[in-house]
C-alpha cells in the first residue's frame, strides 16, 4: 500500500505521519501493494479531523472522523474503513466478482464478524411541490430536518437541499 498524506491547517510531522501509517497499516491485510490510500489531516475549530479515501475500480471507500485528538480520530476512522471494506467484500462475493485492489487471500478467509445488513425501518410517501431553492431551505428549517427533497420550480427537476456541518446550505441537482 502507498500512503499519500497531506495536511490542511496542520503541519504533518514525522511522528504524526508514522502514527497514521502504523494505524492504517492494519488495512494491509486487505489490499495489494499497488493500492493507494489518500489521507488528509486537518484542524477546524479545535477539532482534529482525518479523511481517508481509497479509490478502487468503480468504487470509492471513504471515511472521515473528528475529535479533540488526532490520534483518537485515526483510531475511529480505521474502524469505519474496516467495516466498509467488509461490506464491500460481501457485495463482491454476492455478485461473484473480485476486486483487483484486494489480495486473493481476502476472499478466501471467512470473517467471524457478522456483516451489518441495511434495513429500512421507515418509508414515507409525499407529494413533491414545485418551489424555488430558498423556499425549500425555509421548509427544511420549519420541519427541523437536515435535508429536503423538492421539485425545482425553474428546472422541474428533483433537487435536494441539505444543511452542512458548518451551518450553511448545500444543493444537489441531477446531471444527465
Amino acid at each position: 500500500m502507498r500512503f499519500i498524506i497531506s495536511g490542511k491547517n496542520i503541519e504533518v510531522t514525522e511522528g504524526l505521519r508514522s502514527a497514521v501509517e502504523h494505524k492504517l497499516s492494519k488495512l494491509d491485510k486487505f489490499f495489494n501493494d499497488e493500492a493507494e490510500i489518500f489521507v488528509t489531516l486537518s484542524v477546524e475549530r479545535n477539532r482534529q479531523k482525518i479523511e481517508v479515501t481509497i479509490p478502487m475500480k468503480g468504487q470509492v471507500i471513504r471515511a472521515e472522523q473528528d475529535s479533540t485528538d488526532m490520534y483518537v480520530s485515526v483510531d475511529l476512522v480505521v474502524d469505519i474503513i474496516e467495516r466498509q471494506i467488509r461490506r464491500y467484500k460481501t457485495k463482491l462475493m454476492n455478485q461473484k466478482l473480485t476486486g483487483t485492489e484486494f489480495k486473493k487471500e481476502f476472499f478466501e478467509v471467512e470473517d467471524d464478524t457478522p456483516d451489518e445488513e441495511i434495513k429500512i425501518i421507515r418509508s414515507k410517501k409525499f407529494a413533491i411541490k414545485p418551489m424555488d431553492v430558498e423556499e425549500a431551505c425555509v421548509q427544511m428549517e420549519l420541519i427541523g430536518h437536515t435535508f429536503f427533497v423538492f421539485r425545482n420550480a425553474d428546472t422541474f427537476e428533483v433537487n435536494v437541499v441539505y444543511k452542512r456541518k458548518d451551518g450553511n446550505f448545500g444543493l444537489i441537482e441531477p446531471e444527465f
